[in-house]
């Protein structure tokens, strides 16, 4: 369920799928709903680990790449940052 209160705050609980894979080097980790979101570690925990801040990093790095985009334009924002709730779900 999505909502959007009076401050323009969209607030949701969205679930991503994080799938992790042996390799010969260690794990690789990637969110199959976030291109981009991907790293990879030694160990099965230090690549969660690393998932969790890779995904802030793409929604960051969207984020501003879209401020970029919209320079000039006038627009309505709503913020959907902090206030939503997102949980990654593993298939192992």
């Amino acid at each position: 369920m999505h909502t959007i209160d009076e401050g323009h705050v969209i607030k949701m609980q969205e679930k991503l799928t994080a799938v992790f894979q042996k390799s010969p080097y260690g794990y690789i980790g990637y969110v199959e709903e976030l291109p981009g979101a991907n790293t990879q570690r030694n160990t099965l925990e230090e690549t969660k680990k690393n998932l969790i801040e890779a995904v802030r990093l793409v929604l960051e790095s969207n984020r501003q790449i879209a401020e970029e985009d919209m320079k000039g334009f006038e627009i309505i924002k709503a913020a959907s940052g902090r206030h939503a709730h997102r949980r990654l779900s593993y298939i192992q």
